[in-house]
C-alpha cells in the first residue's frame, strides 16, 4: 500500500513538472522548495499513518532530478529545434531567392541563347557575304591583271604609233620641204610649151632649096619661145625639151622632113609615092638644150606637104625641166 501510493505520488509530480516545463519550466530551487503536501498526493495524513520512508524520498528526489534533467534537455532541444526552424526558414528563404536567380539566369541564358543563335546567323550571312565579295575581290583582280595586260599592250602600240607617227612627220616635213623646193623651183622654172599648123590651104612646095616651115597656125605658145613667123624655137633656159611634128602630102611624090638643132640635123624624116595616093611621116625626140639654142623643121628641095585647113601638118614641143 505504500509503495503504491509513493508511485502514484511520483506520477503526479512527473506530470505537473512536465506541465510546468512546457509552458515556461522549473529550477531545481523550485522543486526543492516546494513541498509535496498530502493534498497533491491525495493522501490525507492520519495520526495513524507512519512516515514514508527515506528510501523512498531518495528514489522520488532522484527521479526528480532526472525530471529537471530531462527538461532541461527538452528545452534546449526545442531551442535548438526553433534554432534549426529558424535557420531552416532562411534556408528556404535563400532557396526561394536562388530559385528566382535560378529562373531569371534561365531566362537571361534563354536569352543569350536566342542572341547568340542570331549572332551565329548573322555571323554565317556575314561570312557568306565574305565568301562572295572575296570572289568579287578575286575576279576584279584577274579583271584588272587582264586590263594592265591590255593597256600594256595597247601603250605598247601607243609607242609604236608614236614612233610611226614621228617617222611620218619627218617624212611628211621632209616632203613638205621637197614640195617647197619644187614649188620654189617650179616657180623660178620658165614655163615653155607651144603647138601650132600649118595656116595655108593648099600646096606647100617645092622650092628647090632647103625650106623652113612656118607653122603660124598657133594652138599654144606659153613662154613665147616658138617664132610663128620665123618657123624657129628658141630655148630660154638650158634644159631638156620634148619635140614632135607630122607633116602630110596628098600628091604622088616625095616628102623629106629633117629637124635641125642650131642648123645640124638631128633627124630626117622621108616617105613617097609610087603609085599615086598620098603620104606623111612623123617623128619625135628629146634634146638637150643651151639657153639659145634653136629648134626649126626644114623641107626638102624637091619635096612638098599639104593642108586643106584641117592642120594635117602641126609642130609641138615644151620644156621637160631645167637643169
Amino acid at each position: 500500500m505504500r509503495r503504491a501510493a509513493a508511485f502514484l505520488a511520483l506520477l503526479l509530480c512527473l506530470y505537473w513538472t512536465t506541465a510546468q516545463g512546457e509552458s515556461g519550466g522549473v529550477t531545481e530551487n523550485d522543486i526543492t522548495q516546494t513541498d509535496v503536501r498530502p493534498e497533491i498526493l491525495g493522501v490525507k495524513a492520519t495520526s495513524d499513518q507512519t512516515n514514508i520512508t527515506p528510501d523512498i524520498w531518495d528514489e522520488l528526489k532522484a527521479l526528480r532530478e532526472m525530471v529537471i534533467q530531462h527538461s532541461m534537455e527538452l528545452r534546449d532541444s526545442k531551442s535548438k529545434i526553433e534554432k534549426l526552424e529558424q535557420e531552416n526558414t532562411d534556408l528556404e528563404a535563400r532557396l526561394s531567392t536562388s530559385e528566382k536567380v535560378v529562373e531569371e539566369l534561365k531566362t537571361e541564358n534563354t536569352a543569350i541563347q536566342a542572341r547568340l543563335t542570331a549572332s551565329e546567323i548573322k555571323n554565317a550571312a556575314l561570312e557568306a557575304r565574305m565568301n562572295a565579295s572575296e570572289k568579287v575581290v578575286e575576279e576584279l583582280m584577274r579583271e584588272n591583271i587582264d586590263l594592265e595586260a591590255r593597256l600594256s599592250t595597247s601603250e605598247k602600240a601607243v609607242e609604236e604609233l608614236k614612233t610611226e607617227n614621228t617617222d611620218l612627220e619627218a617624212r611628211m616635213s621632209s616632203t613638205e620641204l621637197q614640195v617647197e623646193e619644187l614649188k620654189g623651183g617650179s616657180a623660178d622654172r620658165p614655163k615653155v610649151a607651144f603647138s601650132a599648123g600649118i595656116a595655108n590651104n593648099g600646096y606647100i612646095g617645092p622650092y628647090g632649096d632647103w625650106t623652113t616651115l612656118k607653122f603660124n597656125n598657133i594652138y599654144t605658145n606659153i613662154g613665147e619661145a616658138y617664132n610663128p613667123n620665123t618657123g624657129i624655137f628658141t630655148a630660154p633656159v638650158r634644159g631638156a625639151y620634148y619635140f614632135r611634128f607630122s607633116g602630110w602630102d596628098m600628091r604622088s611624090s616625095m616628102m623629106g622632113i629633117q629637124l635641125n638643132h642650131n642648123g645640124t640635123m638631128v633627124f630626117y624624116s622621108f616617105n613617097r609615092t609610087l603609085g599615086g595616093g598620098f603620104v606623111a611621116v612623123s617623128n619625135g625626140c628629146v634634146l638637150q638644150l643651151e639657153k639659145g639654142d634653136v629648134i626649126e623643121l626644114v623641107l626638102r628641095p624637091d619635096g612638098g606637104i599639104f593642108d586643106d585647113g584641117n592642120d594635117e601638118n602641126t609642130f609641138s614641143g615644151f620644156l621637160l625641166f631645167a637643169m
